[in-house]
């Protein structure tokens, strides 16, 4: 276990500092195509309540997060080539230039899932590492997303390692549409394998998953379930 997420394990867990640094690490996320306004402005006005690290939305609501997240210390994310990864790379770099260019802070890309199956190393290396290109130059991070519940842990490492080679900022498990989530075994694959931030990422619902991820490595938690694991913590009915 890394010294950054000691804290969250034995009787610490459910004291006050614990619930705020937990609640730091996570991303508030709503990416469900029928997510309304009303309902992201809902994401935005929990993500300041409860002091979550990032706001997580589809590009479409990037620039109305940006205004109503201003003045806050919550960060804004946004998606690009989600959720398949297999669109064109000069359309994942539009995509993230365009998010930052309205706000976005942030960017979680999918990696191209067959090019990885595959063993093209060269098509997912130059993938990511155009868009982290993209993302670098403009003061964001890039956060990649490589689907652990498509591959063998041989291709999670591998993604892991084109991910870091290319230039990212995290590797991420998951996007939790594709029939899969994050782990901790997953997680703590993924940590041992490169030093730079691992999120985890679908079906994180409730603290004993959430301390069980950060415990295996995770430096991110990206959920839609961050006001209950967080009532959870403070020791509140979470329903």
């Amino acid at each position: 276990m890394s010294s950054q997420n000691s804290a969250f394990s034995g009787e610490r867990r459910a004291s006050a500092a614990d619930w705020r640094a937990v609640a730091r690490r996570i991303e508030h996320t709503s990416l469900r195509p029928e997510a309304t306004p009303a309902a992201i402005a809902e994401l935005c006005a929990e993500a300041r309540e409860y002091g979550f690290g990032v706001a997580m939305v589809n590009a479409c609501h990037v620039a109305s997060v940006r205004s109503l997240l201003e003045a806050s210390s919550v960060k804004v994310g946004v998606v690009a080539g989600f959720p398949l990864g297999a669109t064109l790379t000069g359309v994942k770099v539009f995509e993230a230039q365009e998010a930052i260019r309205l706000g976005a802070q942030e960017i979680d890309m999918v990696v191209n899932v067959g090019w990885l199956k595959a063993g093209a190393r060269d098509l997912v290396g130059s993938d990511i590492r155009a868009v982290a290109g993209a993302v670098h130059a403009r003061g964001a991070l890039l956060k990649v997303i490589i689907e652990t519940a498509l591959l063998t842990d041989d291709e999670k490492r591998l993604a892991c390692e084109l991910s870091e080679w290319a230039g990212a900022d995290f590797v991420k498990t998951s996007t939790g549409f594709l029939g899969g989530g994050a782990t901790v075994a997953d997680v703590a694959l993924m940590r041992r394998s490169v030093k730079i931030g691992v999120k985890a990422s679908g079906g994180i619902r409730s603290a004993s998953d959430a301390i069980a991820l950060l415990e295996a490595g995770a430096d991110r938690l990206g959920t839609s379930s961050g006001v209950k694991i967080v009532r959870e913590l403070r020791g509140e009915n979470p329903a």
